[in-house]
């Protein structure tokens, strides 16, 4: 990284990051591993916990930074010309549209650099950036990669673009963020494989009751069946258990056949009419379900309620206009943790993995192409 002559060094400690990293892999792992083994054996108090702990955490992390937060925004940005050297739309809009910017930055007190930005730009105004064009840009003097453009700057800057010209920075003044390297990555693996180990550890006794019960009982009902139709000459297995349920087709049968997901949804509540689900999750010939335990109220939903009409079409919008390639895997996951029923669907091909999310009505809100 090319670093300005005069501009402070950052002051974050690399062993500090690393250290959050590691408790923040830690934090999720528990997380995770207190979820699924509160829905296996049935605890609310682990549930909740479980819920908590990464909205304590980031409470701590927000408290802890804002120190850091405060000196950073006493520190007056640097506002400096800078050229256009290639722009490229990166995302979709109805009114702004991501754009990804490389420019040339020429301070007056400094040597130019080049740093990459990406910006909304409102349609209207997108003509008015093109390459060698000359702009605005404001940036903190110890971390020029937060570099943003000024689409109002104040008429003297206006007029100092208005005569400039500005000749190009070559491509090794890049400016960028300090890289962590492979331990940021490595610490947060381990801290994430760490913290649900804990909590398996912690809980291994009623893991182990809750699977010794697992057998067909009055208090936890186990039904196991298989289906087939002598004309289609095919079959599925639905299990259902207190936890979860899940139905499995066989070969050539699809989730995305006409009324084969609403079936298939149905033959896991037509037991318990009133029975709320915490995830639902779809793929090609699977259908999984997790049931909420007695007593929670937060996060459930009636598996029943989903758009089963429009699933069919949001997953063919999402194997068709995301930009994933083929061959592709894909799977819809509807959840409310918290507030309205989401719907999501992922999708992965050759070029990366997309995805799109609905709401309770199967209407797209959000779209995320591949790559």
């Amino acid at each position: 990284m090319t670093i300005i002559e005069g501009a402070p060094l950052p002051t974050r400690s690399a062993p500090l990051v690393l250290a959050r990293r590691f408790l923040t892999g830690g934090v999720v792992g528990a997380s995770l591993a207190a979820f699924v083994v509160a829905v296996v054996i049935e605890s609310v108090p682990l549930l909740v916990t479980g819920m908590a702990l990464p909205v304590g955490y980031g409470l701590l992390l927000l408290l802890a930074g804002a120190p850091r937060r405060a000196r950073e925004a006493a520190v007056a940005p640097v506002t400096a010309l800078a050229m256009i050297e290639s722009l490229r739309a990166v995302g979709d809009g109805s009114s702004d549209v991501s754009v990804r910017f490389d420019l040339t930055v020429a301070p007056d007190d400094g040597p130019a650099f080049r740093v990459v930005v990406a910006e909304s730009i409102n349609l209207v105004d997108l003509p008015d950036y093109r390459p060698r064009g000359v702009l605005v840009v404001e940036y903190p003097p110890d971390r020029p990669w937060r570099a943003r453009i000024l689409q109002r700057p104040t008429p003297e800057w206006r007029e100092r673009v208005a005569g400039a010209s500005l000749d190009s920075a070559p491509g090794s003044a890049l400016v960028s963020k300090p890289s962590e390297g492979g331990a940021g990555g490595l610490l947060a693996l381990l801290g994430l494989l760490l913290g649900a180990a804990v909590v398996v550890l912690l809980f291994r006794t009623d893991l182990s009751a809750a699977d010794d019960d697992g057998q067909p009982s009055s208090s936890e009902p186990s039904v196991s069946t298989t289906t087939s139709s002598s004309t289609t000459s095919s079959s599925s297995t639905t299990v259902v258990t207190s936890a979860t349920g899940t139905v499995t087709l066989g070969p050539g049968q699809s989730m995305l056949d006409k009324g084969e997901l609403r079936r298939a949804v149905a033959s896991l509540t037509r037991d318990e009419t009133g029975r709320r689900a915490l995830t639902v999750v779809v793929q090609e010939r699977r259908l999984s379900v997790v049931f909420a335990p007695t007593g929670i109220q937060a996060g459930r939903f009636d598996p029943r309620s989903l758009p089963f009409d429009r699933i069919p079409a949001l997953v063919e919008q999402a194997r068709t206009t995301l930009g994933a390639g083929s061959p592709q895997t894909w799977q819809l996951t509807a959840e409310r943790l918290t507030g309205p029923l989401t719907i999501r669907v992922t999708v992965t091909g050759r070029k990366g993995t997309a995805s799109l999310e609905a709401d309770q009505h199967g209407t797209v809100v959000r779209r995320t192409p591949a790559g």
